[in-house]
């Protein structure tokens, strides 16, 4: 017991004498302990690796089972850190696009080196042309010591060894970093120097005075001498009053220049070199056929020949018109069918043997609007003009004036002439009909040096204001009736389709007394020249102007409408409604039948195309679509009578030439079966 209360008695003194030590003695003490464990754990043999296992603080507690699972893992040639939203600029679709690809390798460390390993193969062959330049260089310098002390060695021996060191020196190891400055010397060149000396021209100097009469006395003087000199026969030289004259030599020279059977030598020969420059589209017009035709039912369009002036640039070509007899010539009329941009016009005769320069020109002070010729009298030439006058050209006369020009006494248009047409089967004198867009139809007459007018038809103010506003009113009077209401809605579109102006016309081929008149409302009036009070039918199809009225040659019952509203339709002229309607995805310009064909027809759009269609082929679609321009619309088309080439013209004064392939010159006499659709 005493043991024991003097062991607590002891630890109880311990306890008290820690409590009265210091913070500070406590903390050396313990790091000196640490010091000392650390000490006992490190080896005593320095080069023994320390076996203490030290766990980190975020080790999972695993048991012996979980430590004895396999885990596999797989490691993928990918960089974790390669973008995956990579986007470059491609130029060929001008938009940004995603990279699918993206590099996933990347470099560390690069270095170019020129070391090789010391066993590989390089370094062998290396060792191998140094052995063997070293073994040529020692048979060399004993070679030349045997012949120094009177040794004749043997010739081939020598041949081989020089071979051997040519094959050693050839076989030498190039080293990039190596370079050898080499040069060679030339002889210059011995230059000589060669030098004249001449006199210079004897000069004087010389001045005066001359007044006017001076001048005058010395003419004077002048003249006397050389008449005095005529009569004595002595021959002088030339005086100023023959030489502003000209000979008889030179002025039989000049007539022979300019005369006629001269311009028709230059004009062959112009030919002959056109034909020599364009002798590829010379073989194509005469002899190129399209052989893919025999594997499909579409046709293709085969540009040939372009024609443009000087008078026509930047011009809108307005019309276009074969010559009946001369079956290469063709009119080309110029103007604008921008009214905000009017100016002077002109009026080109073509030839397909001459593209390069017009046949005939004339020139107007406004734009030409329409041009035909005429089908008996090859050189006489109609034109409409932009202020509503009409001219006759003849060909044959030289000059720019036209041979007969309408004006305000003789019954002058009032609006622009959209259209002329010549009377194909007027007995008497020549007779043409032109359309304005007045509303006004008139037929003229030539009659010695004037014209005279009568008008066929009136489509523009036949009613009075007073009418109009008396049919606006029963349309919006709440007391009429239904039907009431819908008769007055009927005649005021009635009214308002006959204020209609006219934009174009076309003659029946077999009944020259009946014709048809397209308005700018959409609507066509079937007119005959007996009667100028009403129109016979009213076809009501488009919604907006219609261009162009072509009847058909071979069934002349059948008659085409080419409109703004993007449509071609086919009508009957005994049915009301039209028998087929064509869509064309653009304004057309104009449209025509085909002359050896009652089922072929062609149209232009505004969009640059050429549409060709066979009605005996495919009734709904074209044979044909081909894009003929760009940035330009298409004004015009016209096939030519006798060869299967069209002419087409545009905005920017330019008419190109297509010839047709085989698909698209089936001839067909007979029109087909259409039902009204």
């Amino acid at each position: 017991k005493k043991k024991t209360n003097s062991n607590q008695m002891v630890d109880g003194k311990s306890t008290l004498r820690n409590k009265t030590m210091g913070a500070g003695t406590l903390k050396r003490r313990r790091k000196k302990k640490k010091e000392e464990k650390v000490q006992e754990e490190v080896p005593q043999n320095e080069f023994e690796i320390n076996t203490t296992v030290v766990p980190a603080e975020d080790v999972l507690d695993l048991t012996e089972k979980e430590l004895a699972e396999k885990h596999t893992r797989i490691l993928k040639a990918q960089n974790p850190n390669a973008p995956q939203n990579i986007s470059r600029f491609n130029y060929v679709e001008r938009k940004y696009k995603f990279e699918a690809s993206v590099p996933q390798t990347a470099f560390h460390f690069e270095d170019d080196g020129y070391m090789i390993l010391k066993n590989g193969e390089e370094a062998e062959i290396m060792r191998e042309r140094a052995e063997r330049k070293r073994l040529a260089m020692e048979e060399r310098k004993s070679n030349q010591v045997s012949k120094a002390s009177g040794q004749d060695s043997d010739s081939d021996l020598d041949d081989s060894d020089e071979s051997d060191v040519d094959d050693t020196e050839e076989d030498v190891l190039k080293n990039q970093f190596n370079f050898c400055s080499r040069a060679t010397q030339t002889f210059t060149n011995v230059y000589k120097e060669q030098s004249t000396n001449t006199e210079p021209p004897p000069t004087m100097d010389f001045c005066a005075t001359a007044t006017q009469w001076e001048i005058y006395d010395a003419y004077i003087e002048m003249m006397a001498a050389q008449k005095r000199s005529l009569k004595k026969g002595k021959k002088k030289n030339e005086s100023v009053e023959t030489q502003l004259k000209p000979k008889k030599q030179d002025k039989n020279a000049d007539t022979i220049m300019y005369s006629p059977p001269m311009a028709k030598t230059l004009r062959v020969m112009e030919r002959m070199i056109n034909q020599n420059t364009n002798e590829e589209l010379l073989e194509d017009f005469k002899f190129w056929e399209d052989d893919s035709d025999q594997f499909k039912t579409m046709g293709t369009l085969l540009p040939l020949w372009r024609f443009t002036c000087d008078k026509g640039a930047r011009k809108h070509v307005t019309g276009l018109s074969w010559n009946n007899y001369y079956s290469d010539l063709f009119a080309v009329s110029y103007g604008s069918y921008d009214f905000l941009k009017q100016g002077a016009g002109a009026v080109c005769c073509f030839s397909l043997k001459n593209p390069s320069y017009p046949e005939y020109q004339f020139s107007t002070s406004v734009g030409v609007t329409s041009i035909d010729f005429h089908p008996e009298h090859h050189s006489l030439l109609c034109a409409g003009l932009y202020n509503g006058s009409v001219a006759i050209y003849d060909i044959r006369q030289k000059g720019n004036s036209p041979l007969i020009q309408s004006s305000v006494h003789s019954g002058q248009h009032q609006d622009v002439v959209w259209q002329v047409l010549w009377d194909r089967h007027s007995s008497s004198s020549p007779s043409f009909t032109s359309v304005s867009g007045d509303g006004r139809v008139t037929n003229w007459k030539m009659a010695k040096n004037e014209l005279q007018h009568n008008d066929l038809m009136q489509f523009y103010g036949t009613t009075s204001k007073s009418s109009k506003n008396g049919l606006l009113y029963n349309t919006m009077n709440l007391n009429l009736s239904v039907t009431q209401q819908q008769d007055a809605v009927d005649q005021l579109q009635e009214h308002i389709r006959s204020q209609s102006s006219c934009s174009c016309a076309s003659f029946h081929p077999s009944q020259p007394q009946m014709y048809l008149a397209g308005t700018e409302t959409g609507d066509i009036h079937r007119c005959s020249k007996a009667y100028n009070s009403q129109s016979l039918q009213v076809y009501h199809g488009h919604s907006m102007a219609v261009y162009a009225t072509r009847w058909n040659s071979f069934a002349d019952s059948m008659f085409l409408s080419a409109s703004a509203d993007w449509t071609v339709k086919l009508w009957d002229m005994n049915l009301s409604d039209p028998l087929m309607t064509f869509d064309l995805g653009a304004g057309v310009g104009d449209v025509t039948w085909a002359p050896y064909s009652a089922t072929v027809f062609a149209a232009v759009t505004d969009d640059g195309k050429v549409h060709v269609y066979d009605l005996n082929v495919n009734k709904h679609d074209s044979l044909c679509e081909q894009l003929v321009v760009k940035k330009a619309k298409l004004t015009h088309i016209e096939m030519n009578p006798s060869e299967p080439v069209i002419l087409v013209g545009d905005d920017k004064g330019l008419v190109q030439t297509l010839k047709l392939s085989p698909n698209l010159i089936r001839e067909n006499d007979q029109m087909v079966e259409i039902t009204p659709q």
